[in-house]
């Protein structure tokens, strides 16, 4: 959130959740809201959706809230990977006993972790269905962040990435991949072993791409960027629920800890040019540009879009995707080189957000 005659970052969420807490109240807000780590951030989670319109709904309704009450705050709202030119050492970490403890352990960083993202979690039947599917799901790793990319801009300077983003997450000791187990049992021997070093002691220890969450009977991908809008938000949540039912009724792949052999390459593509980076298939060599592969998905799970109602959300990526229509970061990019000011791409990223 930006305090709205300089656009920078201002420590408001606590009282903005308390403004906010009787309008949400008042309109029967069924997603949830409340603070991230720095005080310049807040979460939205929604409830259980199983269509694109419910996910579509929930946001829209919080964020509607949410803008309202920042509003009458002087404050303004906006997506987006990372703040454009805030300086990591004026924020102020949330006085919980998570984020205390997230703060004494990892020190500067917990700081620079002002960064926002977008996670979507995918229900499974079972354990050893979720393991198998998020190790499926690795290969679109970088589909997602090329759909989602949104961060070009960090502490006011172009990094030359599409997401940025995920260079501050890749700081954290336990980021990157989960370690290839196809079955809950082999998973849980090696939670425990890890668990017994003292290293970790939840599942939010790990900061994975994706993630098991048996609490929840979910995987959570959590790679994106926040987009600059709740409706591409939704669509991509879309598309990722239409790939993992695709994956889980027509098995068109089998995972192999040989799927990893170029997962950090892939990744960094994704990262660096968004949609024009180029992934390589491990098994085959083949390299492929994202867009096209994208593409080539949907078309595959055009039916299990039909059957989940997702068929909107899918219908505006493949027409930004068709159109070669600008990513989020394009579009910031161009706001700044038209604008020249920093500031003014953070107030244009209020609007586009607020729906404008």
């Amino acid at each position: 959130m930006s305090l709205r005659h300089d656009y920078d970052l201002a420590p408001g969420s606590v009282d903005l959740l308390r403004v906010a807490e009787p309008m949400a109240r008042k309109r029967r807000l069924v997603a949830d809201v409340k603070p991230e780590i720095t005080s310049s951030m807040v979460e939205t989670s929604t409830g259980v959706c199983e269509r694109h319109a419910d996910v579509l709904s929930q946001l829209r309704e919080a964020r509607d809230v949410l803008v309202e009450a920042a509003g009458r705050m002087n404050l303004a709202l906006a997506g987006g990977g990372t703040h454009a030119f805030q300086e990591w050492s004026a924020r102020r970490i949330v006085d919980t006993p998570r984020y205390r403890q997230v703060s004494e352990l990892y020190g500067y960083l917990s700081k620079q972790f002002t960064v926002f993202g977008q996670h979507v979690h995918i229900g499974c039947p079972g354990p050893d269905e979720a393991l198998w599917l998020l190790h499926a799901m690795s290969r679109y790793v970088p589909h997602a962040i090329a759909l989602s990319a949104s961060s070009p801009f960090v502490q006011g300077h172009d990094t030359g990435f599409q997401s940025a983003r995920l260079n501050s997450v890749f700081a954290f000791p336990l980021s990157g991949r989960a370690p290839f187990a196809l079955d809950w049992a082999s998973f849980s021997d090696y939670f425990d072993k890890m668990a017994r070093t003292g290293v970790v002691q939840s599942m939010k220890d790990f900061y994975w791409d994706i993630r098991p969450k048996p609490e929840y009977g979910t995987i959570e991908v959590r790679v994106m960027d926040t987009p600059l809008t709740v409706d591409k938000a939704a669509a991509i949540a879309a598309y990722l629920q239409c790939v993992a039912r695709w994956l889980v009724l027509e098995r068109p792949v089998q995972p192999h800890e040989d799927d990893y052999l170029a997962y950090t390459y892939n990744r960094f593509q994704a990262c660096r040019f968004g949609l024009d980076g180029v992934v390589v298939d491990s098994r085959t060599a083949e390299h492929r540009p994202i867009r096209s592969l994208i593409l080539e998905t949907l078309a595959k799970v055009e039916s299990h879009a039909i059957e989940l109602q997702a068929e909107a959300g899918l219908r505006l990526l493949r027409g930004l995707l068709e159109r070669d229509a600008c990513s989020d970061a394009a579009w910031l990019r161009e706001v700044q080189d038209r604008e020249q000011y920093l500031p003014e791409v953070v107030r244009q990223q209020t609007l586009r957000f607020a729906g404008a």
